[in-house]
């Protein structure tokens, strides 16, 4: 939400949950569901491979976002150890969730796409809107890249790092979780306070990348 902060309205403001909703829905079922094909048991013995979203959300968190702006809005009890190929079985489910916010931005952006121009015109709310899903699940792919702990690609770093580098990875979890939160607590300060938009190192990387993926998606 950091991203849109200087341009919310109610409309736009809808459009962000709905796609957090659906977002973060299927990025915990991908989870979920990749991790069951690589053995571990535990999705299935807790009802995790469904599409239902009040299955993967984590409620408080989702509530917190939608009053702040950044919340935990989901997780998936996925481990190692209980897949058939602990490191890239885990690599695997990992990865698929950002990779699902990926695949769901392009699918909405299909419908941009193929829907004339003449009928976006008339519709301009209902473009936005979509074009803000898209947008939205593009920065979700991006954001769980981020190499910082807890995120999707601190936990994909450490499974691809040599065991000696995977051990100081995993030392210096929370170093890389304090840069995140500064990050966070960076763009909060620039959105809140009136901030040159330089402090907010977060959203221009995300911005700048997730508006190029937009428009490649899109082709607008």
């Amino acid at each position: 939400m950091l991203l849109f902060a200087n341009s919310l309205t109610v409309p736009l403001m809808l459009a962000i949950i709905l796609a957090a909703l659906i977002g973060m829905t299927v990025h915990e079922f991908a989870h979920n569901y990749v991790a069951h094909l690589m053995g571990d048991p535990v999705p299935e013995r807790e009802g995790r491979l469904t599409l239902d979203p009040s299955v993967h959300i984590y409620w408080p968190g989702f509530f917190m976002f939608v009053l702040i702006g950044f919340g935990i809005l989901g997780f998936a009890p996925i481990a190692a150890h209980r897949m058939r190929n602990p490191r890239w079985g885990y690599f695997a489910a990992v990865a698929a969730g950002p990779i699902s916010n990926l695949i769901v931005a392009i699918m909405a952006g299909m419908i941009i796409r193929i829907v004339p121009l003449s009928f976006w015109a008339d519709n301009l709310e209902l473009y936005r809107a979509v074009s803000i899903f898209v947008l939205f699940n593009v920065f979700l792919f991006l954001f769980n890249l981020l190499p910082c702990f807890p995120l999707d690609g601190w936990h994909m770093t450490l499974t691809v790092l040599p065991s000696e580098q995977a051990h100081w990875w995993q030392k210096h979890a929370m170093t890389s979780q304090y840069i995140f939160l500064g990050l966070i607590l960076l763009s909060f300060a620039a959105s809140s306070f009136m901030l040159p938009q330089q402090f907010n190192l977060l959203g221009l990387l995300l911005g700048e990348i997730g508006g190029a993926i937009t428009s490649m998606i899109t082709g607008l």
